[in-house]
């Protein structure tokens, strides 16, 4: 429980670094400390934080975050998409299968049960019978996912009202 959110000047979340090195830029007057651990005084005055903003505006060009195996089961949440099993084995599933035009895109993998996957085969979920429980859509930037993915595991709930897609109280508003 050791990490700190990152916001730049702007409040966009930039990062999520260690609660060392965030206390080090707080202390050098690189960041201010928003949200502290009131539980966890490092000295007297000196609560460890855990969301700090950069003084300064800090450009960071866009990089997409890359399609793998793990991103794409934690932007499903571990679980099958069409039965919403969570214990069983997974794999990727094209939405409009390759063999039938589908890409290997974020908008078209989503994440399946081995059961479901063999059962909805080279149809589309519509041929199948089966639904989506969410569309596949392209995941937030990567700092962003990471906090999601924080705040999904119950941690962080401090975070929430910097990131978007989640309430005040840490828990997800599209859910």
């Amino acid at each position: 429980m050791g990490h700190v959110l990152v916001l730049n000047a702007s409040y966009e979340p930039l990062n999520i670094t260690s609660w060392r090195r965030a206390t080090v830029m707080v202390l050098k007057g690189k960041a201010e400390g928003l949200e502290h651990a009131a539980d966890l005084q490092l000295r007297p005055g000196l609560h460890r934080p855990t969301v700090i903003r950069l003084r300064q505006f800090v450009r960071v060009p866009f990089r997409a975050l890359p399609l793998t195996r793990r991103n794409l089961f934690q932007r499903d949440g571990h679980r099958c998409q069409y039965c919403g099993s969570e214990s069983e084995r997974l794999s990727i599933d094209h939405v409009m299968p390759r063999s039938r035009g589908g890409s290997h895109s974020w908008d078209n993998v989503t994440t399946a049960c081995l059961r479901c996957n063999v059962h909805k085969g080279n149809r589309t979920p519509r041929e199948a019978g089966m639904l989506l429980l969410q569309p596949p859509r392209r995941p937030l930037s990567g700092p962003l996912f990471e906090a999601q993915r924080q705040m999904a595991r119950g941690q962080h709930h401090e975070w929430a009202k910097y990131v978007q897609g989640w309430d005040d109280n840490g828990h997800n508003a599209a859910a």
